[in-house]
């Protein structure tokens, strides 16, 4: 047993050995470090310049509309050109552009047109970091060592986006909403100097197993977004990676928001340290997952993961909707979120492993544009069914988990992926 927890350890540590990899895990966690403080100063400096949540409204809408139209243009250049060489322009612009803003706040300048200006091109930019933040891993680790360095992206993910928005509200509170954009371009322009310093590995032969196969490459932008759109749907597998993100987008947006809130509030009668708690729950669960699943050798039939976490899914909305008492909310939250790190690590790893590095970056931005489409649907519709309670809420989300569940185990193909 000594033996085997050694061996499990040595597995998900292994990446920490190589340099390339220290320098991505910190780079990202400082990007996501960053994103979480950029949230909160935006945040404050909007309603201490005008008092109104409808501004504010306008100033985030301003950041998220240009990131989700631009994500698919970002996946495409980080095919044609060089992951590395986008996230570090992506990251020293966001400094510099979170610098100027902090500038402008010290010096009483700042207007609420210039703050909408200033979210959209964050948004921008940002559009060209995140697809190529996903696919650069390929490059830096082997393939046998993917699922435990996502593991450890993904917990370094967590404690970042917990900590951004938290340190974020202790800068403005200790000091003002400005200086937390001037320390927020600090976080950028070191992640874009630990991605500078990351050396990729050569490239590899092409295993015949990858997904559908490597089309020539596109003459114009819009052609080579076409290229990863049709790649995506020509495979099967894909589309079903595609189609079960999306359930699962929808089945957690609304449900761990707006349920969060109503289950905390009126189910359990407790108030915002409940909803905490909740949140929390979740994400303790998914490091614990992300970790255990970085400790797993070999390959599993990530098919059935991706079956076995709907369905875990849908079981945990099921009690959720049902639930009487704090301790027992967050005992099935906790373990949900397990279910979501554990199978996260897995189905990341196949996508990097399995989908020719030529389109890898725009098959990723396909998969958030599809995201960010959903994640408003669920958030309305889930605000309107909690209404007349959580449990009608949460009893839809089991039932469309359940259905994709049902879904990917009615396919071969998907059932036997690897």
């Amino acid at each position: 047993m000594a033996n085997t927890l050694t061996s499990a350890g040595a597995r998900l540590w292994s990446p920490a050995r190589q340099r390339s990899f220290r320098l991505l895990w910190m780079g990202q966690s400082l990007s996501l470090l960053g994103d979480g403080f950029s949230y909160i100063a935006f945040s404050w400096i909007t309603l201490n310049l005008t008092g109104s949540t409808l501004s504010l409204g306008y100033v985030l809408a301003f950041q998220a509309v240009p990131r989700a139209v631009l994500t698919l243009v970002g996946g495409s250049l980080s095919d044609t050109w060089s992951s590395r060489t986008l996230m570090a322009f992506s990251s020293w612009a966001r400094a510099a552009l979170m610098v100027t803003v902090g500038f402008l706040g010290l010096a009483g300048s700042l207007t609420v047109w210039m703050l909408c200006v200033a979210a959209a091109l964050f948004g921008a930019v940002d559009a060209f970091f995140q697809p190529a933040r996903a696919s650069i891993l390929p490059t830096v680790v082997g393939k046998e060592t993917l699922a435990p360095a996502n593991a450890l992206l993904g917990v370094g993910a967590k404690v970042s986006a917990v900590l951004g928005p938290a340190v974020g509200g202790l800068v403005v509170a200790v000091a003002d909403a400005p200086v937390a954009f001037l320390v927020d371009g600090v976080c950028f322009a070191l992640c874009g100097l630990c991605v500078a310093s990351i050396r990729t590995l050569p490239p590899e032969p092409k295993e015949g197993g990858d997904a559908g196969g490597a089309a020539a490459p596109a003459a114009s932008l819009g052609a080579r977004i076409r290229e990863g759109l049709r790649y995506a749907w020509e495979d099967p597998r894909i589309r079903t990676v595609l189609v079960v993100d999306m359930a699962v987008t929808f089945c957690h947006s609304g449900p761990f928001t707006v349920g969060f809130a109503t289950l905390a509030k009126i189910d359990l009668e407790g108030g915002s340290t409940t909803l905490g708690l909740l949140n929390g729950a979740l994400a303790g669960g998914a490091m614990l997952g992300a970790l255990t699943g970085g400790m797993v050798g070999g390959r599993p039939r990530v098919g059935l993961l991706i079956a076995a976490l709907a369905g875990w899914l849908a079981v945990g909305m099921g009690v959720l909707g049902t639930v009487g008492n704090t301790a027992a909310a967050l005992g099935t939250v906790l373990m949900m979120g397990f279910g979501i790190g554990f199978q996260g690590v897995f189905g990341v790893s196949w996508i990097q492993r399995n989908i020719d590095g030529s389109v890898l970056s725009r098959v990723i931005s396909v998969d958030m544009v599809l995201g960010y489409a959903v994640a408003p649907l669920s958030l309305v519709v889930c605000g309107a069914l909690a209404q007349s309670g959580t449990a009608p809420m949460f009893a839809l989300t089991a039932v469309i988990l359940t259905l994709t569940a049902l879904g990917v185990l009615a396919s071969r193909t998907v059932r036997e992926m690897r």
